[in-house]
């Protein structure tokens, strides 16, 4: 895979660019407030660009390699989809929670529209976590949430995207996907909300809209933890009695206007990872 001076090039199987921000200043100091967009870290440039790219890695990289020759765009999937694409809130329905795990994953969801947007919520946070940069958490982390004959078809690829010795130091961790001493590594995907695009029963289309951190927490780290925006629809079969995934897609945003709040400093921020876990269940 190969990089532009703004991310992947056109030729990278229908990867998302992504912009890298602009400006100066101490990276863990002030971020400065931008019509449109989000404020500026210091030290990136066009020629680094590969140490912010892990976000992009998270669900589009590494997935996108796995499943190139098949999949379509989340815009089309939404326009295409028999049930119209309307907004509902994401509260309890007094249906009561899985109860299993299979892998440290939710499992056991409802065969229902909820049940598929529960799935979908969970798997976003599996397929995004720092679990996908090790070997053995990413087996079973693509066995519980694919779909078998996917599972066993992509596996190589994943394991051959993941395991890059080269792109790995680029991001800070070492061959076995570990950050350095007294650094915290940090891949946490946060679900916003769910969409059902389209349900059918046994097949559903699902839509989850979440931020994704991404970064080393650290004194010395050149990447530092940042923040961003994705969409990601799910392609979901009922498959021995439970939802797994065939397919999804991913595209930027939305995302909102940054606040204009100090960045916390590298000592925070990992102790804020450390001390806060991720949540194991949405909806």
């Amino acid at each position: 895979m190969s990089l532009g001076e703004d991310g992947y090039d056109d030729e990278d199987h229908g990867l998302t660019r992504t912009r890298l921000p602009e400006g100066e200043g101490d990276p863990y100091g002030p971020r400065r407030g931008r019509g449109g967009g989000r404020g500026g870290r210091a030290g990136f440039s066009s020629r680094n660009m590969i140490t912010v790219v892990g976000v992009v890695v998270l669900l589009i990289a590494a997935i996108a390699f796995a499943n190139r020759g098949g999949g379509s765009d989340s815009d089309d999937a939404e326009k295409s989809g028999d049930k119209a694409a309307s907004a509902e809130a994401t509260a309890p329905s007094g249906v009561k929670p899985v109860g299993g795990k299979t892998g440290g994953i939710a499992s056991g969801f409802a065969r229902t529209e909820q049940g598929a947007q529960s799935a979908a919520a969970n798997f976003a946070v599996a397929l995004g976590g720092d679990g996908m940069f090790r070997r053995e958490s990413r087996h079973e982390i693509v066995s519980a949430v694919y779909a078998p004959a996917v599972a066993a078809a992509r596996q190589g690829d994943l394991d051959k995207v993941y395991s890059d010795e080269g792109f790995l130091k680029k991001i800070g961790l070492d061959a076995g996907g570990n950050a350095p001493k007294g650094m915290t590594f940090v891949s946490r995907t946060n679900p916003v909300g769910t969409k059902t695009v389209k349900y059918e029963g046994d097949t559903a289309s699902v839509a989850v809209w979440y931020s994704a951190l991404f970064g080393i927490a650290g004194e010395s780290s050149t990447n530092p933890v940042a923040e961003s925006w994705y969409t990601n629809t799910f392609e979901l079969k009922w498959t021995d009695g439970d939802w797994k995934v065939t397919d999804f897609a991913q595209k930027d945003g939305p995302a909102p206007v940054g606040r204009d709040q100090a960045a916390s400093t590298a000592k925070e921020m990992s102790e804020a990872v450390q001390g806060f876990g991720g949540f194991t269940y949405a909806r």
